[in-house]
């Protein structure tokens, strides 16, 4: 019994989230035969969750009269990155933008509108049911409607080459029965979403204290699509970084997702209010939190961080809203109204990262602080917030807000991840280059396999990037290795 019933395909796509999905059903529409690999029983992986895509110029902003300079993105985006990112790439991914949103919309896409988060451009592009109706409800329909295959549980483990180097096949294998079989194919899109789940490779390719950090992610980014295209001689690049979101609430009982949409969880580690390290010390002007890739640096300098609020700022979020949300699962300004419930919740249970106090020292010894140090340090701060000048650090008045009515909430923030940054360097038709700079023929990578758009992280500023990205680098893989099996 074979693993699947025809052992040569035009184009095998290896993971079936935002990239992968595309590139199959865009090979699939540009007339190519295509198989489709999900090493897990669900598809979609991390994409599910995703809320929306980047673009500029696409028909709803223009219905939104939302005006964002293309050029100027490119520009902002290769200088965030210190100019790691391939301007090339990015200027293709920009001019595509649009026809990715149309594209999207064509399958069966529908959207909720445009919006910006935190200080960001309006370059958001919302889609209804999150992710999962995009890949299950449109795109995945259509690329079986359109002939592409499909095999759940069923893992690549090992690419094939030609003596000249290019890419002749594909071993399989299914997780029910462990048989292997070889597929031949001249075309293989690795899009399996990046390392961030492999404990390992965070560990070697990355400066991150791993015990700290929480990756929100469907936990199936271990690293199989990058470490496929380095064996068969594709090029080490721009790995080391993942994108951080800032402070992130670590329950030992639920999966790391579930906090996602909790307002306790957006209360403590994305607004601007007062954080300390281990020793009791404040350490940064707390609106960094507006970029959350730079709110997780900033954590990282401290071996610990807490976020301290007092009930007058929790009851002030309850009735007015938040400072920052965390994208769409708990909105910019929401009111909090489900915030005090579950901090009461989380106290019945004995969470390990929720500490209260009648008192600014009890709560310093709860969570392990030095008490006098913690007491100056809160004196201190309130001290700013009543003059609106903070001295120490800079920030806007507008978030100097003082710890004065108790009781006091003290949080236990970890770092929150979505994604890891490079693996294998491409061109701009997304062909993975070997060490030489030249592309390896019929080897493609998508999405967070692919590296060349970023530098450390994604810039914030244009939140649906990395998705957007994914969707643009799928099709646009898909396209040209249809493209080339076929010729």
């Amino acid at each position: 019994m074979s693993v699947s019933k025809s052992d040569h395909y035009d184009v095998v796509v290896v993971g079936t989230g935002a990239a992968g999905t595309s590139a199959a059903l865009e090979a699939s529409q540009k007339g190519a035969k295509v198989l489709l690999l999900e090493k897990g029983r669900t598809t979609g992986g991390s994409s599910n969750y995703t809320e929306g895509l980047f673009a500029v110029d696409s028909y709803l902003q223009k219905e939104q009269g939302i005006k964002v300079s293309g050029t100027d993105v490119l520009k902002e985006e290769v200088e965030y990155s210190k100019f790691k990112a391939d301007s090339r790439i990015w200027r293709n991914y920009v001019d595509d933008s649009a026809g990715t949103v149309q594209w999207l919309k064509d399958q069966g896409v529908e959207y909720e509108g445009v919006q910006a988060m935190g200080a960001g451009e309006a370059t958001w592009h919302i889609y209804k049911g999150m992710g999962f109706a995009v890949l299950h409800d449109a795109l995945l329909p259509k690329a079986e409607k359109n002939g592409v295959k499909i095999l759940t549980l069923t893992k690549a483990t090992q690419l094939h080459t030609t003596a000249d180097g290019a890419i002749s096949g594909v071993t399989i294998r299914s997780a029910k029965t462990k048989e292997t079989q070889e597929i031949s194919t001249s075309a293989v899109i690795l899009a399996t979403g990046g390392y961030l789940n492999n404990a390992k490779m965070m560990d070697e390719l990355t400066p991150y204290d791993t015990s700290r950090l929480i990756p929100v992610s469907s936990g199936k980014g271990t690293g199989d699509g990058v470490r496929m295209g380095w064996q068969t001689g594709a090029k080490h690049y721009g790995t080391g970084m993942a994108m951080l979101f800032g402070g992130y609430l670590k329950d030992p009982d639920e999966p790391s997702f579930k906090m996602m949409p909790s307002q306790m969880n957006a209360a403590a580690g994305q607004q601007p209010l007062l954080w300390i390290n281990e020793n009791g010390e404040r350490f940064v002007d707390e609106s960094v939190a507006y970029n959350f890739s730079y709110a997780g640096n900033a954590m990282y300098t401290q071996n610990q961080v807490y976020s301290v609020l007092d009930q007058g700022v929790i009851d002030r979020m309850i009735k007015d809203g938040n400072f920052m949300g965390l994208g769409v699962y708990v909105k910019r300004g929401e009111k909090m109204t489900k915030l005090q419930d579950e901090i009461d919740a989380a106290l019945a249970a004995k969470k390990p990262f929720i500490f209260k106090a009648d008192t600014i020292e009890d709560l310093a010894k709860q969570m392990g602080v030095p008490v006098e140090t913690f007491r100056q340090t809160v004196e201190t701060y309130n001290g700013y917030c009543d003059s609106g000048d903070d001295k120490e650090f800079g920030k806007n008045s507008d978030y100097l807000v003082g710890v004065e009515h108790g009781p006091y909430y003290g949080f236990k923030l970890n770092i929150g991840a979505f994604c890891t940054m490079g693996g294998m360097q491409v061109t701009t038709n997304n062909e993975v280059m070997n060490e030489k700079g030249t592309a390896i023929k019929g080897l493609y990578a998508a999405g967070n396999d692919a590296a060349g758009l970023t530098g450390d992280t994604y810039g914030p500023n244009m939140p649906g990037t990395c998705v957007g990205y994914a969707y643009y680098s799928g099709r646009n893989s898909g396209k040209h290795a249809a493209e080339y099996a076929q010729a």
